[in-house]
């Protein structure tokens, strides 16, 4: 007799990597939403532009098998072969449920047992275990060599267990002082890779280690669609099981992984003597099954043009299982605006430099240390390996900046030696006034308490921690003060008008855009997974902003002063009365004439 329907699932679903600590984290509003958009868009594509039906197609059409709330009986075993006809085996049997309702939702549509497996010498020693699910008609056999059994009764479904991922990269890292017994041994710094397909730059053999799913959830999807033969959309043919005799498909069975983050798997080793596994089996609308696909599919996309990093689609999919539902509805909406309001904050920015004409009132120091934070930053990420699309906005980020020094002060090209070399000299504006001395004066204060902290910080790092190199540890140890003590380079503005004892009109175009950036971040520190150093300096420029708000309720407005951002009130003021005044003239000769 024939055996049931079995399709193979060799599939390692989702499990997305989660490996080291990211220091550069995208933005997650921009992500979500492309995921988002990447799904409704293939969703609706294959929705009306999918296979039409046609009188001519009718008898060609094909269906399911079964009925909507047919009874179904379920067996799951567990073997290391991947094909499995041992039906007899009491041993390989670990679940069995009857009269389950097919695409039906009500109470005994879904059941759950937890267990403890056992694994083999072999299962530990890098070995396969697969789950073969089968199902049949209430009353009737899944074994084809029972005697009651008939072929379009039954079905199956045969899953993985096992997982494989490469091993950890080598920690390279090193104590650079030689004292192996202060290096945090313990920590690990190394990274699964994400893709099946994995290159050993080094030349030698790839090492994989074997992780045990801890979580089988079996889903059987509502699917009653009549498909037209040889045009079933090609996001859903891979899944169908087709019957060879009548060319009809059997209900789709869907081992759902989508919310089994790789966090969760559990290395298989010598010492591991017993595993846990939580087994489900429950309907599943269509509308849910496809939407599961597409989005594993944008995440795919996503990886492949190097918008996401490993690692990343697991933290999106932890903020909707850990995060409160109030504050991630929440959350999506500002995320949208966070990107809209990013732009706008980018382009009163370039405006503004672009149109300056005076550094009166400005730190023209600010605009040159925050070129160096930049660069810094830059080079830290070129030295881990980051992602190209973040390396390109570090980049882009870094001429931007480099280009406000050539707005701030006269940059010129010094060929009186062997090396041209670039000289910067103060603009007239910006040195002719208080504002240089006021300036200087605070970078001086400033500048010794960060190097202070920063000569700390990089002895600590070198005593207590590992590094690849000199080189790295440099950039490490910069980088980290730069998400420290950064915030100490925002100063120079408030001395000056400290010293000034006097603020201009605050820029509110500018200023909202930024602070309601700032809400946006720090609501995302609430909500996303971060480290806590990074968590820490998102919180900086709302200090710097609260004391510009105390500044400018304590100070009297000067509106002859030029501000930041190169405005004067009365100048203002004064070109809007002339404006005036001249179309007042020009409607009296009007009149006149």
């Amino acid at each position: 007799m024939a055996p049931p329907a079995i399709e193979g699932d060799g599939g390692d679903g989702g499990g997305g990597g989660g490996g080291g600590r990211q220091q550069q984290q995208p933005g997650v509003g921009q992500m979500l939403t492309g995921i988002i958009r990447v799904a409704v868009f293939w969703y609706f594509a294959s929705k009306f532009f999918g296979p039409k039906k046609t009188p001519t197609q009718t008898s060609n059409q094909i269906s399911n098998l079964f009925h909507k709330g047919e009874p179904l009986d379920m067996w799951l075993y567990l073997s290391e072969q991947e094909r499995f006809n041992d039906f007899g085996s009491e041993g390989s049997l670990f679940w069995h449920e009857t009269n389950i309702p097919y695409a039906i939702w009500g109470p005994d549509s879904t059941r759950s047992i937890s267990l403890k497996y056992h694994p083999s010498e072999a299962l530990k020693h890098n070995g396969s275990l697969y789950a073969h699910v089968f199902f049949a008609r209430s009353g009737y056999p899944a074994d084809p060599n029972d005697p009651e059994y008939q072929p379009f009764t039954a079905f199956g479904r045969t899953h993985p267990v096992v997982t494989y991922f490469p091993k950890s990269k080598a920690d390279k890292r090193k104590s650079l002082l030689g004292n192996s017994e202060d290096s945090r041994d313990d920590e690990n710094v190394s990274e699964v890779t994400e893709d099946d397909k994995v290159e050993n730059r080094e030349g030698g053999p790839v090492e994989w280690i074997s992780y045990w799913k801890p979580n089988i959830t079996i889903n059987l999807v509502d699917d009653f669609t009549r498909y037209s033969q040889n045009e079933v959309p090609p996001n859903i043919a891979p899944f169908l099981n087709i019957e060879p005799g009548t060319g009809n498909y059997y209900p789709t069975v869907f081992f759902n992984e989508f919310w089994l983050l790789r966090d969760k798997l559990i290395p298989l080793n010598e010492t591991v003597n017993e595993l846990p596994l939580h087994l489900e089996v429950g309907p599943m609308s269509m509308t849910k099954w496809q939407l599961f696909l597409q989005i594993d599919q944008s995440f795919q996309i996503h990886r492949n043009y190097g918008s996401m990093l490993e690692g990343e689609a697991d933290e999106l999919k932890r903020v909707f299982l850990e995060g409160n539902p109030y504050l991630l509805a929440i959350t999506m909406v500002v995320s949208l605006l966070h990107s809209v309001f990013d732009f706008l904050a980018f382009k009163n920015d370039i405006q503004f430099w672009n149109k300056n004409k005076s550094m009166e009132g400005l730190s023209a120091k600010s605009v040159i240390v925050n070129f160096i934070c930049q660069l810094i930053v830059f080079l830290y990420l070129l030295d881990n390996e980051t992602s190209w699309m973040i390396l390109a906005s570090s980049g882009i980020g870094c001429c931007i900046e480099f280009w406000k020094i050539g707005k701030a002060m006269h940059i010129e090209i010094d060929r009186s030696g062997k090396i041209p070399m670039l000289r910067f000299r103060d603009r007239e504006s910006y040195a002719k006034n208080k504002t240089k001395e006021y300036d200087d004066l605070a970078m001086k204060y400033l500048s010794y308490i960060l190097f202070f902290l920063v000569a700390c910080f990089s002895l600590y790092s070198l005593k207590y921690e590992r590094h690849k190199s000199w080189y790295s540890f440099i950039l490490s140890s910069l980088t980290s003060c730069v998400y420290m003590f950064g915030f100490i380079m925002m100063c120079p503005q408030l001395f000056i008008n400290y010293k000034l004892q006097s603020v201009a009109h605050l820029p509110w175009r500018q200023m909202t855009y930024k602070f309601l950036n700032t809400i946006i971040d720090d609501l995302f520190a609430f909500v996303i997974k971060m480290p806590t150093l990074h968590r820490l300096s998102v919180f900086r420029d709302d200090l710097i902003f609260l004391i510009y708000l105390y500044q400018r309720w304590v100070y009297p407005v000067d509106r002859k002063r030029v501000n930041e951002f190169g405005f004067a009130a009365e100048e203002d003021q004064t070109s809007t009365s002339i404006s005036t005044d001249a179309a007042e003239q020009t409607e009296d000769v009007k009149k006149t004439n």
